[in-house]
């Protein structure tokens, strides 16, 4: 049979043929199919559009594009919302305890849409952190012919003639506790931080799992750095509702290109990058959707060979406007793909490998700087560094990029809450040399490994940052630099050595060994091994207490599957 010929109904067809679905049929007339919808392919737009967070506000408008794409390619589209729920605004309140999980309820959702509805395609469209891994783990799991659409970056903010964005919020918090700052410069610093709609602008999660995503070959290539507010990101939703009727004809699948190799890509542009440590915990999960084996050891093998050279947000000058304007993703890879850093041949959205992608789109712009040369490189190798020891046997992750100082030894400050911590920075109870320690705050202490973007920049904005570590078993934000280290697992809430700790006992994190250590001997662990006892979940019931139950250990990716 012909291209022409094939019928594309790969599951519709059981509502759309046949007398006895009659009924199923005008349910779909009353949403406007008529009788040629019916000889089409139902291509379900899952949108993330909300009013609870600027990255998503326009998202509405980007799935309208999205159908009339699908529609032009010959598809009958069907728009389906699912949920979001913003890490800036819940951050550093018990509202983050429901951020991680949300990835999961996204996922579940939009499979359990898209699977009862008998659809035949998906283009998913994320704007907010956990919008993203929810979208491609759904995915993944569904394998029908699918695209990613990311909402886009925000535009950065302005103040004073200075680019600003959210994570100058969380630090003018610090400063101002500092007294740096007073009542009303941290007032102007809170009303323009975020201008307008779109994903937080620096290398945080959002941009990073943005850019992971187009390596991977599930996002269009340019996509991940076209900004919110263009008319190239309506472009983008518009062709890539052309690009799943496509992608039907052809036959190609999520799991033709989500390979291991793409894993791998998508690791490589998040290194180089400087990406989030929020990359791991997610790019683990979506593995697993597609039955791809990805372990942490696969993140260390490619760190050691990939540079950090993007001089981007947190820990560097630039946002992802910047990098959209000097070339964008595409010139980023086309720089690696000509290192041989990259796997050429990976199968993309278009129906093209990676390298017959590239070679549409050019080299970074001449004279830029938010890009390195290799032999400039802000690091040899890549940022997001593995640490394993006693106190984290499964592994943890750090974020080592901007900083001057590589480790610290010193006394545990222990914390047996994000709140506690808070309190005890705020009224400077904690001093230079310390390592802050949160635990309990793990995949099922937490339960869902809040972010701790919010003391993290605290500290950092009262001028910590490379004085005191932080260690936790919960999570950090995108935004987070300094010296941090969270994914501590096994996590404190199943027995972990994290739970073991005690005030003053000395603790080394040291990211050139890739050492997590507690100086407390074997016999003394054990010791105290015997007389610890797991705390109570902290909820008995609703989607929080599920999620505690199902969910695995970080190292793991944090799935409930």
């Amino acid at each position: 049979m012909s291209e022409k010929q094939k019928d594309l109904r790969i599951r519709s067809i059981v509502i759309s043929e046949g007398e006895n679905r009659a009924p199923n049929r005008a349910m779909l007339r009353a949403v406007g199919f008529r009788d040629e919808d019916f000889k089409k392919p139902m291509i379900g737009v899952a949108s993330t559009w909300s009013e609870v967070t600027p990255c998503n506000i326009h998202i509405n408008h980007l799935a309208e594009k999205a159908k009339e794409g699908v529609k032009q390619g010959g598809g009958a589209p069907l728009i389906f919302n699912t949920i979001t729920v913003s890490d800036g605004i819940s951050m550093g309140t018990e509202g983050m305890n429901y951020s991680l999980p949300s990835r999961e309820v996204i996922a579940d959702s939009i499979e359990t849409v898209v699977g009862a509805e008998r659809l035949d395609g998906v283009v998913a469209i994320g704007g907010c952190d956990k919008n993203m891994p929810g979208c491609m783990m759904a995915l993944g799991r569904l394998n029908l012919p699918s695209v990613f659409v990311y909402g886009g970056t925000i535009q950065p903010g302005k103040l004073n003639g200075k680019d600003i964005d959210i994570v100058s919020a969380f630090e003018g918090v610090g400063k101002h506790n500092q007294g740096n700052i007073d009542d009303e410069q941290l007032h102007q610093i809170e009303c323009h931080a975020c201008p307008g709609p779109g994903s937080c602008g620096g290398m945080y999660t959002a941009n990073t799992m943005a850019s992971a995503i187009e390596a991977m070959g599930m996002s269009l290539p340019g996509s991940s750095s076209n900004p919110a507010i263009s008319s190239l990101k309506l472009e983008d939703c518009d062709t890539a509702g052309q690009a799943v009727v496509e992608l039907l004809k052809k036959e190609i699948y999520p799991k033709d290109i989500m390979t291991k190799e793409a894993f791998e890509n998508a690791i490589t542009v998040v290194m180089a990058l400087g990406g989030s440590t929020n990359a791991i915990l997610h790019l683990l999960a979506i593995a697993h959707s597609v039955d791809v084996e990805l372990t942490l050891d696969d993140f260390e093998k490619i760190r050691e060979r990939v540079p950090h050279i993007a001089d981007l947000k947190p820990s560097g000058k630039y946002v992802m406007q910047n990098l959209h304007e000097v070339g964008g993703v595409p010139a980023v890879m086309r720089l690696l793909l000509k290192k041989g850093l990259l796997h050429k041949d990976c199968l993309t959205v278009t129906g093209k490998t990676i390298e017959e992608n590239l070679a549409e789109f050019p080299d970074l712009l001449e004279g830029q700087d938010v890009i390195r040369s290799f032999d400039q490189a802000l690091k040899e190798t890549g940022p997001l560094v593995i640490l394993k020891g006693n106190l984290a046997p499964e592994g943890a992750v750090a974020k080592m990029s901007g900083l001057k100082v590589k480790n610290i030894t010193g006394p545990a400050r222990v914390f047996d809450s994000e709140e506690e911590a808070t309190d005890a920075v705020i009224k400077d109870k904690i001093n230079p040399g310390d390592v802050l320690v949160i635990r309990y705050e793990g995949p099922k202490g937490g339960p869902g490994m809040p972010e701790m973007l919010s003391i993290s920049a605290i500290i950092v904005g009262k001028g910590l940052g490379e004085q005191v570590g932080l260690l936790t078993d919960g999570r950090f934000s995108g935004g987070t630099h300094g010296l941090v280290v969270g994914h501590v697992s096994p996590e404190a809430q199943i027995g972990g050595p994290i739970g073991l700790l005690q005030e003053g006992d000395l603790v080394t994190i040291d990211s050139e060994t890739q050492e997590l250590t507690m100086h407390v001997s074997d016999e003394e662990l054990e010791n105290r091994r015997k007389h610890w006892q797991a705390p109570p979940l902290k909820y008995t019931k609703g989607v929080l207490y599920k999620y505690a139950k199902q969910v695995s250990s970080a190292s793991k990716g944090a799935v409930t599957d």
